[in-house]
């Protein structure tokens, strides 16, 4: 099991109000901070949180950018819950809802510390991850998708970057991963991320 934190015999999540908080704030938090999903014939799968960007309602590349839809609705809260889209037709991605209610705000989980996790199609192909996901509830350790509490990674251990594959807001400087780990997401050659190492 990873470093969870358990209180008689249950995993603790992280409350609400990890969530509700500004997107880049809980971007930067959610490293190394374990994910669990539980499939349907009780099994429960984990890994560590490695890759995440952030998005949020004031940005272009935003899902949320252009207003609520029925795509996009839950971003605009109450936080802590999963939106999943579906992208290229044949991906799915895993998404985290942030900020206070009526801002619209998420964070992609890119990639997590378990075998093929690495990207985030492929992480919803090999969790099973798809639309019946949508709107389930972190902070519910009885959810079939949960995160566990944990405290934040040292800055020694985290890295930033512009975001992976955009035509929009390409230079915000919103992908944090995990230092040197193996499993975080490949680099596409032609994007040439900037690299911002914290102090």
């Amino acid at each position: 099991m990873l470093n969870c934190l358990i209180v008689n015999d249950l995993i603790v999540t992280q409350p609400r109000e990890f969530y509700s908080r500004p997107t880049l704030e809980v971007a930067r938090d959610l490293l190394g901070a374990p994910l669990l999903r539980r499939l349907s014939n009780g099994e429960i799968l984990t890994g560590r949180i490695l890759e995440v960007e952030a998005y949020t309602h004031d940005d272009p590349a935003c899902h949320a950018f252009r207003g609520k839809t029925e795509r996009c609705k839950i971003m605009f809260g109450p936080a802590g819950y999963v939106y999943v889209y579906f992208i290229y037709g044949m991906y799915w991605c895993l998404n985290v809802v942030t900020e206070q209610e009526g801002v619209a705000g998420a964070v992609l989980i890119r990639a997590v510390d378990t075998p093929h996790g690495n990207g985030p199609g492929k992480l919803c192909r090999v969790w099973d991850i798809n639309r019946q996901q949508y709107g389930l509830d972190l902070c519910d350790s009885n959810s079939e998708i949960y995160i566990a509490r944990s405290e934040p990674l040292p800055d020694r251990e985290v890295e930033v970057s512009t975001r992976i594959g955009l035509k929009d807001a390409q230079d915000r400087v919103w992908r944090f991963f995990v230092k040197n780990h193996g499993g975080v997401s490949g680099l596409k050659r032609s994007s040439a991320p900037r690299i911002v190492h914290p102090k």
